[in-house]
């Protein structure tokens, strides 16, 4: 493998080793089928590190490029036919990050299926009436539940709010911490959060990320009181920000009296025995909005996220947002309470994450 990569250089290397990985894939030197090399060689022959590789690599398969699988590495399943042509990849990530499924990441269709005749039997007539505005009681007191179990957070549920996905969410955000404010944001990042914020009016400062997460250097001079950040598998770098880090972006909210918006996206399907632990339960002076949805852990189609708002917030978000309907049908807020409260999701949870261990663990 004939890639220089330049360690100086302002871009990480795990993004320059993709960029020669793509560039080499769509010009047909890793054609369909064809396996590339262990991470292990690309390391040696590249002068970087394994867990550079395995970045890049992490970023060829949310893209579609490759598919990891046991016992054989990684595949090209790059077609040049089921591409789009004539689009900057690069600079706009025209694959949402919820399309592409991995390898046994599928809620148990049966399962499913049949907690919805059971929400129609049990629930009767309920299922036609309207959902209150924060969404219903019963899905959001068993999401209180669920994150306590699972991440330690403390929450009530007139802290918690549903909508239609987290693109919903973003606007609610905008709109209460306001339109007229600079967002910080990863660079890159999902390119739905900066479209959201600027269709709203608002402006978008893009901190370049580092290793481990936004780069110290360029917290230390934007000038933002407002940063969304995606600790877990920021989408599509597949950085995951450490434990110091952490402490960092909360120091960075607290010297300037900011806001944290923390999407933690597909955190549950880590491989870790220990769930991340989320700057929300972290944070000691309410400075963190919590987002998350179940479009990757139950299914794409299921438009459903949640926010938790900090104490603080909670009166400001009522003043100014609490006239918004709920956007998500009330049989689909039963469904997944019932799924919660029935310790299936939990169940499904663990089994992802048992088999990620084994695969981690072999290859």
């Amino acid at each position: 493998m004939n890639y220089s990569i330049d360690k100086n250089a302002r871009e990480p290397a795990y993004i320059q080793l993709y960029r020669f990985l793509v560039k080499d894939i769509t010009a047909g030197v890793y054609p369909f089928g064809t396996k590339l090399p262990s991470k292990r060689v690309m390391a040696e022959e590249t002068g970087v590190s394994v867990i550079t590789v395995e970045h890049a690599m992490t970023l060829l398969n949310e893209e579609g490029y490759v598919e990891s699988r046991q016992r054989s590495g990684a595949v090209v399943t790059y077609r040049g036919e089921d591409f789009f042509h004539g689009i900057d990849r690069e600079a706009s990530h025209i694959i949402d990050r919820t399309e592409r499924e991995q390898p046994g990441t599928a809620f148990p269709f049966s399962v499913l299926t049949k907690t919805m005749r059971r929400v129609m039997l049990d629930y009767g007539r309920k299922i036609l009436i309207k959902s209150p505005n924060h969404g219903c009681m019963e899905l959001r007191e068993e999401l209180c539940a669920f994150l306590a179990r699972s991440r330690g957070l403390s929450v009530r549920p007139e802290q918690v709010v549903i909508g239609s996905g987290a693109e919903y969410l973003y606007g609610l955000i905008v709109q209460l911490l306001g339109t007229d404010e600079v967002y910080g944001l990863e660079q890159p990042s999902y390119n739905k959060i900066r479209e959201v914020y600027e269709a709203f009016g608002a402006k978008c400062d893009l901190l370049p990320m580092g290793r481990d997460g936004i780069l110290t250097k360029e917290l230390e001079k934007t000038k933002e009181r407002i940063l969304q950040v995606t600790p877990f598998n920021s989408f599509p770098s597949g950085i995951t920000a450490d434990i110091s880090k952490k402490h960092e972006y909360l120091r960075w909210a607290a010297q300037r009296d900011g806001v944290l918006i923390e999407d933690n996206y597909d955190s549950e399907l880590t491989g870790s025995r220990k769930m991340e632990e989320p700057l929300y339960s972290m944070d000691k002076g309410a400075r963190v909005i919590y987002l998350n949805t179940f479009s990757r852990t139950i299914a794409p189609s299921m438009r459903i996220g949640y926010m938790v708002l900090p104490e603080t917030k909670v009166e400001d978000f009522n003043r100014k947002l609490g006239f918004y309907s709920c956007t998500v049908p009330i049989f689909d807020q039963y469904v997944i309470a019932e799924l919660l409260a029935g310790g299936d999701f939990e169940r499904h949870i663990n089994r992802v994450r048992r088999n990620r261990r084994k695969k981690e663990g072999e290859a």
